[in-house]
């Protein structure tokens, strides 16, 4: 996943590889067939340089092999499995998924943390993943939220914060927010994935459900003064698309190099939407 300028396809390095497609997933919920047709769609376009990884459950992995083989792609999918099934379950997914490199080409691992981010189990992750696929964990929020945080940090995997949901409570405060960018900006090296509700580059309300949710834009903005000692506060408050796409335009590929080293990606159901906010925006 190269980010160095001008990224892949032209695409600033600031959004290169940054939207994985999780369309498997609420608030999607496609089917497999229609999953994979969207986003090898995606994959041929002219904004594919924005997309990341393919999301899929290591329950689903059998009918997303048997989809595959009817496809026939070009070259392998580049997935991120998520770990449905136990930790018990991870070297069996991953053996599924090595045995058809033909088609799967294994990136990441992504699973829930148990509510007691203990070591054992953070080093029971370690030995079952490759070295060379990317390990990521979301401890819940909640009484010590952030020391299992760190935790995850010290042991090699990507912290990974839910930013809403189905429910009101599954929608982190701008408090909590700032308090993971800080945790993570101040460990040297660390990187974090972000997932739900993150369909749209700005801060707003949502009409029908009146959940304010978090923009994808003001977490890149956000982790950008996380790193240069701005407001962060404010940029994940903001609500003024133009003056976060201004900001965001004026980072140098240097820094917009640094901030995706921290904020690495995040999932969306929907890649049409991330993308035709930027266009709007004025950022493709």
């Amino acid at each position: 996943m190269e980010l160095t300028p001008p990224g892949p396809r032209g695409i600033p390095p600031l959004f290169a590889r940054l939207v994985d497609d999780s369309a498997l997933f609420p608030p999607g919920e496609a089917s497999m067939p229609e999953a994979l047709r969207a986003h090898f769609a995606s994959r041929a376009g002219e904004h594919s340089g924005v997309l990341g990884v393919f999301l899929c459950q290591a329950s689903r992995l059998p009918e997303l092999i048997t989809e595959l083989i009817k496809i026939k792609p070009k070259e392998p999918l580049p997935l991120s499995l998520i770990i449905d099934t136990g930790l018990g379950g991870v070297p069996k997914a991953i053996s599924i998924v090595e045995s058809r490199s033909e088609i799967l080409s294994l990136r990441m691992v992504e699973m829930p943390a148990p509510s007691d981010v203990d070591e054992v189990w953070l080093e029971r992750v370690s030995e079952f993943v490759p070295e060379d696929v990317i390990r990521v964990v979301e401890p819940r929020r909640g009484v010590g939220w952030l020391d299992g945080v760190r935790k995850v940090i010290e042991h090699g995997s990507w912290p990974k914060i839910r930013c809403g949901g189905k429910a009101g409570e599954n929608f982190p405060s701008v408090d909590e927010v700032a308090d993971f960018l800080a945790v993570v900006s101040g460990s040297t090296g660390a990187s974090f994935k972000a997932t739900n509700s993150l369909h749209r580059a700005v801060r707003h309300t949502e009409e029908s459900s009146g959940f304010t949710h978090h923009g994808f834009l003001n977490l890149i903005v956000a982790s950008a003064r996380c790193l240069s000692g701005g407001d962060v506060r404010a940029a994940l408050e903001s609500t003024d698309g133009a003056a976060l796409a201004a900001e965001a335009k004026g980072m140098s590929d240097e820094a917009a190099k640094a901030v995706r080293g921290l904020f690495a990606s995040y999932a969306a159901a929907s890649f049409d939407e991330p993308v035709a906010d930027l266009g709007e925006l004025g950022l493709l």
